[in-house]
């Protein structure tokens, strides 16, 4: 049974950082891709990274680019995402997701099989 569990989440000021965590198991980790997504009250869920298999090569919105970092960590199975420089945009339920798929439409989620429950990241003003 594969399981993908978030954490790392919290409220913190804008200007602030958080680094969020997802651990895997149930599947070989270092065969799939990894994504990062959110969703905010009221709004369409929305691809905020993904990185392949080996960690060779990233994508990222253009909404984080440059202020967030996506890596992994293979031997640990788990996947990082390093927030820096919030705003009260970041504001949302991030969710970790496994895909065989690399690159594509990444952003649409829809080629990752395995979902987080997430965990919930609130910047305040």
């Amino acid at each position: 049974q594969v399981q993908v569990a978030e954490s790392g989440g919290g409220l913190v000021q804008a200007g602030g950082s958080l680094r969020l965590s997802c651990i895997v198991s149930g599947l070989t980790f270092d065969d799939y891709a990894m994504g990062w997504f959110r969703q905010a009250p009221g709004k369409e869920r929305e691809g905020v990274s993904c990185i392949k298999w080996n960690g060779g090569r990233m994508y990222y919105a253009d909404s984080v680019q440059g202020r967030f970092t996506i890596s992994r960590d293979n031997a640990k199975n788990t996947l990082y995402l390093q927030m820096n420089s919030l705003t009260p945009e970041d504001t949302a339920m991030y969710y970790c997701a496994a895909s065989r798929v690399f690159g594509g439409a990444w952003y649409t989620g829809e080629n990752f099989s395995y979902w987080g429950q997430g965990t919930q990241v609130t910047v305040s003003s």
